[in-house]
């Protein structure tokens, strides 16, 4: 049996477990709710009884697996690295298939399959809404900082002229260099945080690199993934390989500004896609192309000396490490490095504990435990005094915006690329 077939035989997962208790204590939904039911330990002695016909996989059952944050903080701690995370992927689908997904997520999970349904969607006043459906956005953000009055025309209206970061640029950016990248920008990139696409084409610009927006990107699927929608991964993933191994021998890289994006196509396909060997070997073989954004630019090109060449800013930068980005691909260093040359970056006291976000049905059915997790978070960055927050995540910046936002806290929240943007104007 090889290596990530063991992975996904719970029992085999269950009984590697030697209960040393590692796990306990940097478990995001163990820390709020602290009943070893819901522990790493708890998660796979239920899952090996599931697996042996022992445990019913009834509504108590799906509760408790569905209280997973999947932070994969456990499998950081953990001295045999077990996937516990992987495994309870493995077990919503299950869940998905008895019990059905709630008509909201259908919805939800049909326009990441249709990106012409998001566009749409996008110009009569729709966006990606989490953390209980009652997110902030960044303007009220701003606004609140700097006691300015919230107008109504700052609220999302319907618009057709409201366009989202891909339909904004041609597909061929020509900025006169040898070098060319491509780029997947993410759904909440593409659509709430478009500055984030705008500052990654300026950074290109002035590193004189071509970039191909690969515009016919589909949703790299983790939504539908963490919850258990099958369905919508394979589909997605296997339009994703195909469409990516069209132009990938045409770039040097498919770089994302999105931990969650990049951990998925880079990570989590290959597991998907675990019991379908040619798949697997596609996704390997296209993915080892895909890196996050900070990380290719720290290491494949000069930007850090360039902004080594630029202004200081006075403002003063804490940052958090999205589990996707340091406990899935080991990326941290990169966007300190690069950011670190133009502002004063002090840590807060934990920046590997889990911001809370968790997925689609953490941030609706169970948004009382994405709030919970999301306080300690936010009490770390007040305490640093830093003016701007930063992490190369959007779904990290919808729930910390959201925590720091109950807890009054009037630090900015800005994604490392467009800090860097904006030290390259200077």
């Amino acid at each position: 049996m090889s290596k990530l077939e063991d992975i996904f035989n719970f029992d085999y997962t269950a009984d590697d477990c030697v209960k040393c208790g590692k796990c306990i204590p940097v478990c995001t939904i163990h820390n709020i709710n602290p009943d070893e039911v819901t522990s790493p330990r708890g998660f796979l002695d239920l899952l090996g009884a599931y697996k042996r016909g022992n445990l019913e996989l009834d509504k108590n059952a799906k509760d408790i697996f569905e209280s997973c944050f999947l932070c994969v903080a456990c499998v950081e701690a953990c001295p045999k690295s077990i996937p516990t995370d992987m495994v309870i992927e493995q077990v919503r689908s299950d869940i998905a298939q008895k019990f059905g997904i709630a008509w909201y997520k259908k919805a939800f999970f049909l326009l990441l399959r249709h990106r012409w349904l998001n566009d749409l969607a996008f110009k009569l006043g729709w966006t990606f809404q989490t953390c209980g459906f009652k997110i902030k956005s960044d303007i009220d953000s701003m606004k609140s900082r700097f006691n300015l009055p919230m107008l109504k025309t700052d609220r999302l209206l319907p618009s057709l002229s409201k366009t989202s970061f891909l339909n904004s640029h041609e597909e061929n950016i020509d900025n006169g260099g040898k070098r060319k990248v491509a780029i997947f920008i993410g759904c909440l990139a593409n659509y709430n945080y478009k500055n984030i696409g705008d500052s990654l084409l300026e950074i290109l610009e002035t590193l004189e690199i071509d970039a191909f927006l690969a515009k016919s990107q589909k949703c790299c699927s983790a939504p539908a993934y963490f919850t258990g929608d099958f369905d919508t991964v394979d589909a997605n993933a296997k339009f994703n390989i195909e469409y990516f191994e069209s132009f990938s021998r045409d770039v040097e890289a498919i770089i994302i500004p999105e931990a969650t994006c990049s951990a998925m196509l880079k990570v989590d396909y290959e597991h998907y896609f675990h019991d379908q060997p040619d798949w697997r070997a596609r996704a390997k073989v296209v993915m080892s192309k895909v890196y996050m954004a900070t990380e290719w630019l720290q290491h494949h090109t000069d930007l850090e000396s360039v902004l080594a060449t630029k202004k200081k800013d006075t403002k003063i930068v804490t940052y958090h490490d999205p589990c996707h980005a340091k406990k899935m691909q080991g990326i941290h260093e990169e966007p300190r490095n690069l950011v670190r040359q133009n502002y004063k970056i002090v840590e807060m006291s934990d920046p590997n504990l889990c911001c809370g976000f968790g997925g689609v049905t953490m941030q609706s059915e169970k948004y009382h435990f994405a709030k919970a997790a999301g306080v300690p978070k936010a009490a770390m960055i007040k305490k640093t005094g830093a003016e701007i927050v930063s992490a190369e995540c959007s779904a990290c910046r919808m729930q910390i915006n959201n925590s720091m936002s109950n807890a009054g806290v009037e630090t900015i929240f800005k994604n490392p690329i467009e800090l860097i943007a904006e030290a390259l104007r200077k």
